[in-house]
């Protein structure tokens, strides 16, 4: 039996003997690359833009442009944050030269958030606007991931040349915002989108994050799920400047209108607010599209009042100064955890700690002392 030895190394070496019992297979040769493109389709990623760059596609609304410089907005490389800076400057300048309308969007679940998004924001962009949703999608607290499903929910939206769907992880950050949506509306506003949604994952405990960096709060609820006053919590029902009650139409009609009047009592026990509004609650669907118009009507008497009151230029030098506190809290954190000294000391700690050998607060203690010695 002769043995092919060309590509086995010296496996056979000790198989010299022609007469041997041992057989070996070649196997099947290995067929050709089914799609002969795909080397080009997974090419090294490009390297970082310029700000310039980033800014020429920004300024004239290229999408894909704006996402690339929202992606690394986003980023936590230490590399990527100069760059993102200088784009979040100048995106700043061009964004107070515009009124745009921030409306935050939130809602008990079930009540059909990304449903209602799609649906009000298409009768926007129909009435000439031009719309951006940041639509923040809840991160595993186990694995970190997010599903960033809301494009596929709203397909029509998605498919809207005068509209456009940034989906971002919560990751943790408190409010269900995620932690760079900020400066991502800036980014947007820059763009030309004068309407940005900015949706939450939900009602929870903390809803302070999306009113500081929104204009007007709203507020979706759900009729026909047992008490209704139960199923929210009051301060956030103070924040809101309009509820609107989803799914009325079919049966849930009179559901929701019960609902609606239910709500607009209540809101009007509340103190005044500051801007001068006074909040009520509207019914909606989102299959009949009954109610969106009169919505946007409220949205609009609403900026009409605070600009000409000057609330809308109070708050939002109100919100830069809440923002410029979270910043430094957010560049501080970054630079303990970033320290070389600190990033060596850390698994010792967290050894002690987990060991039982160290008290939590003490090692924190300890570890900021260091750090402060540094400096």
């Amino acid at each position: 039996m002769a043995i092919d030895k060309s590509h086995q190394g010296d496996f056979f070496d000790d198989y010299k003997n022609e007469d041997s019992s041992l057989i070996i297979n070649h196997g099947v040769k290995q067929p050709p690359i089914v799609n002969p493109y795909l080397k080009k389709v997974f090419k090294k990623r490009p390297a970082i833009k310029t700000a310039d760059e980033y800014m020429e596609g920004i300024e004239r609304g290229d999408t894909t442009v704006l996402s690339q410089a929202i992606t690394l907005v986003e980023s936590s490389l230490p590399e990527h944050r100069d760059v993102a800076q200088q784009i979040i400057q100048r995106c700043q300048a061009l964004s107070n030269e515009k009124q745009t309308m921030r409306i935050g969007i939130t809602g008990v679940p079930g009540a059909g958030k990304s449903t209602f998004i799609e649906a009000f924001g298409s009768y926007l962009t129909s009435e000439g606007h031009k719309l951006a949703v940041l639509a923040i999608d809840p991160s595993s607290e186990k694995s970190k991931g997010s599903i960033l499903g809301d494009k596929t929910r709203m397909e029509t939206l998605c498919n809207d040349p005068n509209a456009f769907i940034r989906p971002s992880p919560s990751a943790g950050s408190l409010g269900g915002v995620a932690r760079k949506t900020r400066e991502t509306i800036l980014l947007c506003e820059a763009a030309g989108f004068d309407v940005v949604f900015i949706e939450t994952v939900g009602v929870g405990q903390s809803e302070t994050a999306v009113h500081s960096m929104s204009d007007f709060f709203l507020l979706l609820m759900l009729s026909g799920a047992g008490d209704d006053l139960q199923g929210i919590k009051r301060g956030i029902m103070e924040m809101s400047d309009l509820i609107a009650i989803t799914k009325a139409d079919g049966t849930n009609v009179e559901k929701a209108q019960m609902a609606r009047a239910l709500y607009a009592n209540a809101l009007h026990l509340f103190p005044p607010t500051e801007s001068g509004w006074t909040p009520t609650a509207v019914t909606s669907s989102a299959v009949t599209k009954e109610g969106l118009p009169e919505i946007l009507k409220k949205i609009e008497e609403y900026f009409a009042l605070v600009k000409e009151n000057g609330f809308y230029r109070k708050k939002r030098r109100e919100q830069a100064r809440y923002w410029m506190y979270e910043s430094i809290n957010e560049s501080l954190k970054n630079m303990f955890y970033e320290d070389e000294r600190i990033e060596r000391l850390m698994p010792e700690y967290e050894e002690a700690v987990l060991r039982g050998d160290l008290e939590s607060f003490s090692a924190a203690t300890e570890l900021i002392e260091k750090y402060q010695k540094k400096l």
